[in-house]
């Protein structure tokens, strides 16, 4: 049976995040609304990563199967048509029986915002962190470069990840912009554990505040106790931008967590 497979933009300022839940609006009951509108039947979808309230996505992927799949264009014009303003379907394709918007992928890219002016920006204040004292982007990227490779995150996960193991392997994490203006984390992972993302930056912008050296790093992997790690930043600046299909790895279809 062939699989559609939507990549999705969305702002997840007014929702739970994308796993549909009793107490609020998500993205994925959104889409599965405006699927079950154009098939005249249910549809229930799979996706790549489970964003959390606040957390946006440019390419978030999602998929399901479907024996008589429409034309493409329905899936992007009829779809567009029927979703909110905040939710957009960017491009749809059909993919080979066994693709698995989750189990297919191979990684993932995040971009976190932070905006380092001395005064709070009103426009900017749904898509990045607000930090107002000067942040040593210099130092930041020292600590970042630390954390690049194949390591226990486990003092970068969430209490309550449910991950059999931290264990994954990062492979891009570049701290871009300078100290008064954006500062976006670019990072890159074959799969992350819960929060791993926004405790990443949460830590990386102590270090931005001379709190903590970047050469502490190495220290906090090994101790693996999400208590000695920095705090989990909100989830506003962070922005699912890409999920990669290609080879697979024996952790990418691991627990996505931002």
């Amino acid at each position: 049976m062939p699989v559609v497979k939507l990549v999705l933009e969305y702002d997840g300022a007014r929702y739970v995040g994308w796993q549909a839940q009793p107490n609020g609006p998500s993205i994925q009951a959104e889409v599965e609304r405006a699927l079950e509108a154009l098939h005249k039947a249910p549809r229930k979808v799979t996706a790549a990563g489970r964003t959390d309230a606040g957390v946006h996505a440019l390419g978030q992927v999602c998929s399901f199967w479907e024996a008589e799949p429409l034309p493409l264009k329905a899936y992007l014009q009829g779809m567009n048509a029927l979703l909110p303003e905040d939710v957009a379907v960017r491009g749809a394709s059909l993919e080979p029986q066994g693709f698995d918007a989750r189990r297919s992928a191979s990684g993932k890219r995040y971009r976190y915002r932070i905006e380092n002016g001395p005064s709070r920006r009103p426009l900017s204040r749904r898509q990045a962190w607000q930090q107002f004292r000067p942040l040593d982007a210099g130092a930041m990227r020292d600590a970042a470069a630390r954390l690049v490779g194949r390591h226990d995150f486990a003092s970068f996960q969430a209490a309550d990840c449910a991950c059999a193991h931290a264990v994954r392997h990062l492979t891009r994490l570049d701290v871009l912009g300078e100290r008064g203006g954006a500062i976006e984390l670019v990072v890159e992972a074959t799969a992350f554990v819960k929060h791993m993302v926004r405790n990443l930056a949460g830590t990386l912008v102590e270090v931005g505040l001379g709190r903590r050296e970047p050469a502490s790093m190495a220290g906090l992997l090994a101790a693996r106790d999400r208590r000695l790690a920095g705090p989990t930043a909100p989830p506003q600046g962070l922005c699912l931008e890409e999920v990669f299909y290609g080879p697979r790895d024996a952790e990418a279809a691991g627990e996505d967590g931002d």
